[in-house]
């Protein structure tokens, strides 16, 4: 790593996950404070809200049917990007229904909010963290995300022999510590055969432990690429972590060498979310992204077909439906 102002740990160490964390959202030099200007194709990476209408159309019809099931008035958007998915979604929704629609986007990003508000106006609410979105609506609200619990902070670790793990530093070339004290994750109870790397998503564990508890009543749809943990690592030994500068894929020693200026992002464990949420909310279905879109698919779009491709994004992302227990 040729980085050499970068704020390391006074014991010269840096746990992988504070890296991570610093590297997307330090408030100087962090990636999304600074550094993503756009998304698609004059970005780093590219959204299927971007390539597709089908994903719009999807999310509005999940989102009608969640707002009447549930009786809610209010739904909030998390990380909503250049906000081409919530003006799909306004413009999916029944008129009827709109009327009464309360739409609210959860945004740390200045340069995207920007784009957010020449998008869409005055006709939507926005708000610094959940937890205030949630106070907006009286803790009754449905919630969808795509491709937001990516942007998460991970902790990478290594199973050694002897069924022991050790844990990423930086220090800054890489070291492996022994780790006893274990995250909660459905991934160390899998059989892993000794130098698999694997990674927890802790900071997203606490993040939803923060606010579960004030939400009230509604639905929530994520939208991530990843897989339930017994598939997650299968044929990837050095784990799911990469990084993605000017539409291109980096891993290995490439993901230290831009840090703040490019997209740094793991797989998502959706075992792992399925149980941290609970108590607080059940999984109503778990589906592939193809099933999700196919629906709403129109024959003539390319884009639909990358969108559903078995062999691609169609299987790469997963959609998790939950409700409020």
């Amino acid at each position: 790593m040729n980085s050499p102002n970068w704020p390391w740990n006074p014991g010269g160490k840096l746990r992988f996950d504070r890296f991570m964390d610093l590297a997307l959202h330090e408030p100087q030099r962090g990636y999304y404070a600074r550094r993503i200007q756009a998304v698609g194709r004059g970005g780093d990476f590219t959204t299927t809200p971007m390539l597709t209408p089908a994903l719009g159309k999807a999310v509005a019809a999940w989102a009608s049917e969640a707002l009447r099931e549930s009786g809610c008035r209010d739904l909030i958007e998390l990380g909503p990007g250049e906000g081409v998915l919530a003006a799909a979604v306004l413009a999916g929704i029944p008129w009827l229904q709109r009327l009464r629609l309360r739409l609210h986007l959860v945004e740390r990003s200045a340069p995207l909010r920007e784009k957010q508000q020449a998008r869409l106006g005055r006709s939507v609410q926005w708000h610094e963290s959940i937890e205030s979105a949630l106070a907006a609506c009286g803790g009754r609200a449905c919630i969808y995300s795509n491709e937001f619990a990516d942007a998460f902070s991970v902790r990478r670790f290594r199973k050694e022999e002897q069924d022991t793990w050790s844990e990423l530093y930086l220090s800054p070339a890489e070291e492996w510590l022994a780790c006893v004290d274990l995250p909660d994750s459905s991934v160390f109870a899998q059989p892993h055969a000794p130098g698999q790397i694997v990674e927890v998503a802790e900071s997203y564990h606490h993040w939803l432990s923060g606010w579960l508890p004030s939400w009230q009543a509604g639905r929530m749809l994520t939208i991530d690429y990843g897989s339930p943990v017994a598939s997650l690592y299968h044929r990837r030994p050095r784990g799911s972590i990469r990084a993605y500068f000017m539409q291109q894929r980096l891993e290995g020693p490439a993901i230290y060498e831009n840090p703040g200026r490019q997209d740094l992002t793991a797989d998502m464990n959706f075992t792992d979310l399925q149980q941290w949420a609970k108590p607080h909310a059940e999984t109503v279905k778990l589906i592939s992204q193809r099933d999700f879109l196919l629906p709403h698919i129109s024959t003539n779009q390319s884009s639909d077909t990358h969108a559903i491709d078995p062999e691609g994004a169609g299987a790469a992302f997963l959609v998790l439906d939950q409700r409020r227990s």
